[in-house]
């Protein structure tokens, strides 16, 4: 949160993604407040944003200038961005983390994985079954709704993915033997998907993804995923349709509504395959 340097008007900043040279897209509110040339200051100066440039759908590239660590500075200025229907910050910010995060970088919580504890993971390892962990830094463009009367004619935003080697060579051996698959939230299942390089082979490395993945996607990965309850008309539940078949999806979600299930972040998930 910050104050226009000009007039001290308030506004808030999201950060997206990191550019160059401490430049950043960001997410600006409000817009008409950030005109090329605006600077923001944050923390009575600690960190001045100056508005760069405007690109696509009214997003900004911000210059920061600071002086020491920009990472201990955001963490010092900053809060955990949280979707609007979560209405007060938390008091302890690692409830919108999964236990096994390690990497900065993603816009939203991965929250299929906001159901595992430390406990429930050691208890599925003694179970035999393989966990592995893959990164994808999830963006805003995976939430907006789809506006378009045509699927195919929606853009994905662009995502940062990465699997390791190791992550790689569990997968395709588990494939290889006829075991199942199974993705913890829309995000990895993502990120498999984007990285098979054939049927039933993952290959290591990292890069930039704009999957979509609708009705009538094959999918070469996954056979299972555990993924919460989505927004209607988004991305996501035309993924989960995509995996598990329209029909199915929908009488699950009537299920969940007449049962009184508990929605989104932090609500209930199922199992489809």
């Amino acid at each position: 949160m910050g104050t226009k340097v000009e007039t001290g008007a308030a506004i808030e900043i999201l950060l997206l993604k990191r550019k160059e040279n401490d430049i950043w897209e960001a997410l600006v509110k409000p817009g008409k407040k950030a005109k090329v040339g605006a600077k923001i200051s944050f923390g009575d100066g600690l960190l001045i944003g100056e508005v760069i440039d405007i690109v696509e759908e009214g997003n900004r590239l911000i210059q920061f200038t600071y002086k020491g660590i920009f990472e201990e500075i955001l963490d010092q200025l900053g809060q955990m961005p949280l979707p609007p229907y979560i209405t007060h910050q938390l008091q302890d910010k690692n409830r919108y983390q999964t236990v096994y995060a390690k990497h900065e970088g993603s816009a939203a919580a991965p929250t299929a994985g906001l159901h595992f504890t430390p406990e429930l993971l050691d208890e599925i390892k003694a179970m035999g079954v393989d966990v592995v962990e893959v990164t994808l830094h999830v963006g805003l463009g995976t939430f907006r709704p789809v506006k378009v009367d045509t699927v195919e004619v929606h853009h994905m935003h662009s995502e940062f993915y990465q699997i390791d080697e190791k992550a790689a060579q569990t997968i395709n051996r588990a494939k290889a033997q006829g075991r199942r698959v199974i993705a913890v939230g829309t995000t990895s299942c993502r990120t498999l998907e984007s990285a098979a390089a054939c049927k039933g082979e993952v290959k290591a490395g990292s890069g930039w993804t704009e999957i979509f993945i609708y009705p009538g996607y094959e999918f070469k990965i996954i056979d299972a995923l555990i993924t919460n309850f989505h927004l209607p008309q988004s991305t996501l539940v035309m993924l989960v349709s995509a995996l598990a078949g329209k029909e199915h999806v929908m009488d699950a979600y009537h299920e969940a509504i007449e049962m009184e299930y508990r929605f989104f972040s932090f609500g209930d998930a199922m199992f489809i395959h």
